[in-house]
């Protein structure tokens, strides 16, 4: 049985940023608008925060209230990423950690 449980990880979305980057192609960022915006609704406290839910397949899905922390460190950064300029962290010049850190590409 697949998961049905959504921990706002960040490798969909670090895919989709590296995907438009490479391509230019627009359903990059229409894919990631869509997940942004599920987050904003499904996700988001209104007091500030969000959380992982338990499973995606309820209307409305129930919150774990909890919220890890490569969803800001990562997620966001590469849904940053996704929609800024590419002049922000340019991939010619930048490579990025497991944990979403941009490492200056070094010429030997």
């Amino acid at each position: 049985m697949p998961d049905r449980h959504n921990l706002l990880r960040p490798e969909t979305v670090e895919s989709l940023f590296i995907l438009w980057r490479i391509t230019k192609e627009q359903k990059w960022r229409d894919y990631g608008w869509r997940i942004f915006l599920a987050f904003e609704k499904w996700a988001k406290y209104k007091d500030g925060g969000y959380t992982s839910l338990h499973d995606v397949t309820v209307v409305p899905p129930p919150r774990e209230d909890k919220m890890e922390t490569f969803f800001m460190s990562e997620t966001l950064k590469y849904l940053f990423l996704l929609f800024s300029d590419d002049s922000v962290v340019p991939l010619t010049r930048y490579v990025f950690n497991t944990e979403a850190h941009p490492l200056p590409v070094f010429t030997w």
